[in-house]
């Protein structure tokens, strides 16, 4: 009996059946450990699994929640949940309305540009397409935009967050990508490997951030030119234009200040990630109690709803070590190297290939969903080939960004579905998202031929 050869097969069907079990609806963490584990009892039956080697996922699980670089998520959650109790979003649209307005595609550059600066002082995507959703969408629709290209401006706007400095799925794949690279230059030979730290993946996704807005921005003109219908301009009186100046930067200045003492400190190598985050989620704080919208009310519902997402991220985390563990030791690891290392083209054929496959499950999975799942298989093989990690954690974080846009499970698509009218149709939702996946495609095509637009800022930095 070939018991590499079976072990194998199951581990490929247990990859399917995980997917299979999500697609379905059901708990992503408990699909994912409940999965594996009952996989698991068809190898031990087979005699190519153990269940004695989960016994390392205790100190799996200890190491997570003292791992000091991950401490730094809550916080950044924190921050994120407090800058939106504080309204300063809301302010920020309002007074970029009025000074955009004016102009045909106005509005929608306001929120291209509002989403840009939220994604760098808060990074909650859900929190960013809502309070989008419901002071622009009806403000688009009163001054007579397309309801297809408002949702979609708005939707691709709030996932900015997920790719612009400071991100919790860039801090995930920061912490996995440094212990995978150094294994890999470990078994190279290298006991001294260069490690990969989150600054370098902040820095890395700063200009391909800086190029979605680009895009963004671009089609928003495009669209005022050739669709002038689809975009009008918005005027405003003499007396709301009076003091525009002055509310735009009481709106900016806050905001700036924050991105500047946290993003400025990593960048800078004066703060680490977890002291960073600290400060902003400070920071925040103090900017709530400054706009008298700091209470105990909302003190514990910011603390409620840090604890919710924390606490869903990490149980993620946390099915899928098990997955993880029993997938590498029924030899699906092996199974994937021989598979991308067989690949033509090498080293780019093998990532084009993730890349793509990664797409894909963004129509039917979540970000964290993704990572947690594809990045320790494909990664080790990945660097193993000799690509760059910051090259590679920034690529597959602007790749699944679009998660968050494709149909039918695109969360923004569901967030703005919930606070939008009834006139906009699930339909309008759906079809105006598409041109901003194909800019998506587009930067992930630019980062592709010019790699150095992700490597030159963390080495000029780092």
């Amino acid at each position: 009996m070939d018991y590499v050869l079976i072990g194998e097969i199951l581990a490929g069907l247990m990859f399917f059946g995980v997917i299979g079990m999500l697609m379905l609806g059901f708990p992503v963490a408990f699909s994912l450990a409940g999965t594996s584990l009952l996989f698991g009892a068809v190898g031990y039956y087979f005699e190519v699994f153990d269940f004695s080697n989960l016994s390392s996922l205790a100190g799996r699980y200890i190491g997570f929640m003292t791992n000091e670089v991950l401490v730094s998520v809550p916080l950044f959650v924190f921050m994120g949940v407090m800058l939106e109790r504080s309204k300063i979003a809301e302010q920020l649209l309002l007074t970029m309305g009025k000074l955009f307005g004016n102009v045909r595609g106005g509005l929608g550059i306001s929120v291209i540009l509002v989403g840009a600066l939220l994604a760098a002082s808060t990074g909650v995507v859900g929190a960013t397409v809502v309070t989008m959703g419901l002071i622009s969408l009806p403000a688009m629709l009163r001054a007579g935009y397309d309801p297809k290209l408002a949702s979609g401006v708005i939707c691709a706007s709030g996932t900015l967050g997920q790719i612009i400095p400071p991100s919790t799925v860039l801090i995930f794949m920061a912490d996995m990508l440094a212990g995978i690279n150094s294994q890999v230059q470990m078994s190279k030979g290298n006991f001294a490997p260069n490690p990969v730290s989150v600054g370098d993946l902040f820095a890395g996704a700063f200009i391909p951030g800086m190029l979605l807005v680009l895009l963004y921005l671009g089609w928003m003109i495009f669209k005022a030119i050739t669709d002038p219908k689809s975009c009008p301009a918005t005027p405003f009186s003499d007396e709301e234009k009076k003091g525009i100046l002055k509310e735009v930067m009481t709106a900016m200045v806050p905001p700036l200040i924050l991105i500047i003492a946290v993003l400025g400190s990593i960048l800078a190598g004066i703060a680490t990630p977890t002291e960073a985050a600290s400060v902003g989620a400070v920071g925040a704080t103090i900017l709530a109690a400054l706009r008298w919208r700091l209470s105990w009310t909302v003190l514990r519902e910011a603390a409620i709803s840090t604890a919710t997402i924390t606490s869903m991220i990490f149980i993620i985390l946390f099915g899928a070590s098990v997955f993880s563990i029993v997938f590498r030791q029924m030899g699906g690891d092996n199974l994937v190297h021989e598979f991308l290392s067989g690949l033509p083209g090498g080293a780019i054929g093998a990532m084009v290939v993730v890349m793509i496959i990664m797409f894909v499950l963004g129509f039917i999975l979540d970000t964290f969903e993704i990572i947690f799942i594809v990045i320790p298989i494909t990664a080790p093989i990945l660097l193993m080939l000799g690509l760059d990690p910051v090259w590679l954690g920034v690529m597959v974080g602007v790749n699944l960004q679009t998660s968050f846009l494709t149909p039918p499970f695109g969360f923004s698509l569901f967030y703005l579905r919930g606070v939008a009218p009834n006139s906009v149709s699930t339909g309008m939702i759906y079809k105006g998202v598409i041109p901003f996946v194909c800019l998506q495609v587009l930067a992930i095509a630019v980062l592709f031929v010019f790699p150095e637009l992700v490597t030159w800022l963390p080495k000029l930095l780092y």
